[in-house]
C-alpha cells in the first residue's frame, strides 16, 4: 500500500490498445482479490484512484506503465464517468477494504493509450497477469468499463481519420496490408484492396524501404515507413481527407 494518501471519490480507468497485425486488442486486468460475486465479471480495464499528490495525467500515467512497463507514449484523456450509482454497493464496498478509504461514490475519468504489440511487451504483461484481448469479443466487464471501452473506441475511430495515430500502432516499417488490417479492425469495416492501395500511394505520406517482410508463409510483401512531414504538412493545411476517402 503507497503511503500517499489516495483520493478517496476519484479514479482513472485507462483503456490500452494494441494491434498484433490482424486484431484491435485491449489489455484487460482481473481485480486483485476474487469475489465470488463477480466470478465471471472479473475482467476490468487498468485503473487506480488517484494519489493526493499527482494530477490526472500522472495518475493515468503510472497505470499505463505499470500496466505497461512504458513511459512517454500515446496517451489522452476520453471522458468522465459520474452517474452516482456506476459502482454497485458490493464493489464499493470492495474498494473502501482495498485503497482504506471511506467514500460513497467514485467518479472516473477514461483515457486511452496505443502501444504496439512486439514479443517484449507481450512477454511483460503476461508476467503482469494481464490479458490482451479483441475488442470485438470483449462482451462483459465489471461496472461500466464496457462503456469507458466503448467511448475510447469512438474517440480513436475519430482521430485516427484526422490524425497520423494510427501508425502508433503499427511497427516502424510495416506492409500496406498490415495498414488495412489495422483500420478494417477499428472501424470494423471491409476495405477494397484496390482503391486503398491506389489512394494510399497517391497520398504521398508513405516512404518505400528496400526491405520485404521476413519468416512469413506468404510471398514476402514490401515494408513502408510513415513520411512523417508529408503527413504533418496535411494536417497543417487542414488536408488529411487520406483516411476517410479509404472508408
Amino acid at each position: 500500500m503507497n503511503s500517499v494518501q489516495t483520493n478517496s471519490a476519484i479514479s482513472v480507468d485507462c483503456v490500452i490498445f494494441g494491434f498484433d497485425g490482424a486484431d484491435l486488442k485491449v489489455l484487460l486486468v482481473r481485480r486483485r482479490t476474487y469475489d465470488p460475486l463477480y466470478h465471471d465479471m472479473e475482467l476490468k480495464l487498468p485503473g487506480a484512484m488517484i494519489r493526493e499528490n499527482e494530477t490526472l495525467p500522472q495518475a493515468a500515467s503510472r497505470v499505463l506503465e505499470a500496466s505497461t512497463g512504458l513511459k512517454g507514449i500515446y496517451l489522452k484523456q476520453t471522458s468522465i464517468f459520474s452517474d452516482p450509482y456506476r459502482v454497485d454497493e458490493e464493489e464499493l464496498r470492495w474498494i473502501c477494504n482495498y485503497h482504506g478509504i471511506d467514500t460513497d461514490r467514485v467518479v472516473t475519468v477514461g483515457y486511452y493509450a496505443l502501444v504496439k504489440l512486439d514479443r517484449g511487451m507481450l512477454s511483460y504483461t503476461t508476467a503482469q497477469g494481464a490479458e490482451w484481448k479483441n475488442v470485438d469479443d470483449v462482451k462483459n466487464l465489471i461496472m461500466d468499463h464496457m462503456d469507458i471501452l466503448s467511448d475510447a473506441l469512438t474517440v480513436l475511430q475519430k482521430e485516427i481519420l484526422l490524425s497520423s495515430i494510427a501508425f502508433q500502432l503499427l511497427p516502424k516499417k510495416f506492409t500496406v496490408r498490415q495498414l488495412q488490417n489495422l483500420l478494417e479492425a477499428v472501424f470494423g469495416v471491409e476495405i477494397d484492396n484496390r482503391n486503398f492501395r491506389k489512394k494510399l500511394f497517391s497520398s504521398g505520406i508513405l516512404i518505400e524501404t528496400d526491405e520485404m517482410e521476413k519468416h512469413v508463409n506468404h510471398k514476402p510483401a514490401r515494408l513502408y515507413m510513415l513520411n512523417k512531414t508529408a503527413f504533418a504538412a496535411k494536417e497543417k493545411a487542414r488536408k488529411v481527407q487520406i483516411l476517410p476517402s479509404w472508408l
